[in-house]
């Protein structure tokens, strides 16, 4: 199980909205799969998002290794696809629709998670700097563990103080995977002056119906609901020059995680057909006491990122390189298509 500390009251006033937002949601246990660069796997942290970038059609790819010097890694990868669709007789809002996949390995047990989740929203344009977003998914995923890759104290010969695989573990499992039904809703408001200067923040909730989590049937067990709560500022300091700072929220059943980060982005060249970008920051997941480093690069539309956490916490003086530790990659394609004279003219920043 990865293990984060509780947050202190003085590193929260960090993002104190969040924390605001965080206090009319019920307290919570357990987790899901994360990212460092939350804001680069949108549909993972909010259905809201679908849709909400500065194109047409989007593709992202996401992969993180955690724990690389541990036995057994955290392995999480996600492909995701959106887009818009324009209403033919009005240009005060627009649909996205989109899906995505996750595949999750965790621990020893090699507990594995597996869903394709289908997303849909719809963005009204309130002004041409103010769009509130709805967003809702459904999906189907499976969870499952090997219980060959264990090993039981049951396991220990004591006539031969050896450790003997034929011998049985005495445990008793109904079955080693179950399905469920995944569920999501979100909200995303958008403050937008220009294509580099606006804010979003939203929630999403997941896992609704709270659907049965168990390998055994005597247990009445039921996967909790979690909630993500973030805020994404971005601002144009220069013609060469924006600064990103964000923060996310997250909360499951006991487990809690606060992130904040921040980067500088340095435009290269912005000739059409030649656009080239560079980012480079950091971050600081408080709630593990973990700080990671980021860079990325955009070539026109593909953008190619890259982080590294670096665990601070007392675990890592134990085992070194532990949960919080290892690196993290994300791919994205946007597809922008020219639109006609006179369609779709009140928000074209969006």
């Amino acid at each position: 199980m990865r293990q984060y500390k509780l947050l202190s009251d003085g590193k929260s006033r960090i993002i104190f909205l969040l924390l605001l937002v965080a206090l009319i949601v019920p307290s919570l246990q357990s987790q899901d799969l994360h990212y460092s660069q939350f804001y680069n796997a949108p549909l993972v942290v909010n259905p809201a998002l679908t849709g909400v970038f500065n194109g047409d059609q989007r593709v992202t790819f996401s992969f993180r290794d955690q724990g690389r010097s541990l036995p057994t890694p955290y392995l999480t990868f996600t492909a995701g696809y959106d887009q818009k669709i324009y209403p033919k007789k009005s240009d005060k809002a627009f649909w996205g629709i989109g899906g995505f996949f996750n595949y999750d390995k965790q621990g020893d047990s090699q507990l594995q998670l597996v869903n394709l989740n289908l997303a849909g929203s719809f963005s009204r344009i309130i002004n041409k700097k103010n769009i509130i977003t709805i967003g809702a998914m459904i999906g189907y995923a499976n969870r499952g563990f090997d219980p060959e890759a264990l090993t039981w104290d049951t396991q220990w010969d004591t006539n031969t103080n050896q450790f003997n695989e034929t011998l049985g573990s005495g445990e008793n499992f109904s079955f080693e995977s179950f399905n469920f039904i995944e569920t999501g809703l979100g909200l995303n408001y958008r403050w937008q002056k220009t294509d580099r200067t606006k804010f979003d923040i939203g929630v999403g909730g997941f896992h609704l119906t709270k659907p049965q989590s168990r390998f055994n049937d005597s247990v009445d067990q039921v996967l909790p609901m979690r909630f993500s709560m973030y805020a994404i500022h971005s601002r144009e300091l220069s013609q060469k020059l924006d600064l990103e700072l964000d923060a996310m929220y997250q909360l499951q059943d006991k487990y809690r995680e606060l992130l904040i980060g921040a980067y500088l982005n340095f435009y290269l060249n912005e000739e059409r057909g030649k656009n080239r970008q560079f980012r480079v920051g950091s971050g600081y997941r408080i709630t593990a006491d973990v700080v990671f480093i980021k860079a990325g690069i955009q070539i026109n539309e593909l953008f190619v990122s890259a982080s590294y956490d670096l665990d601070l916490s007392e675990d890592a003086k134990i085992h070194p390189g532990g949960s919080g530790f290892g690196p993290e990659l994300h791919l994205r394609y946007i597809i922008k298509h020219v639109k006609p004279l006179g369609n779709f003219k009140t928000c074209p920043i969006f």
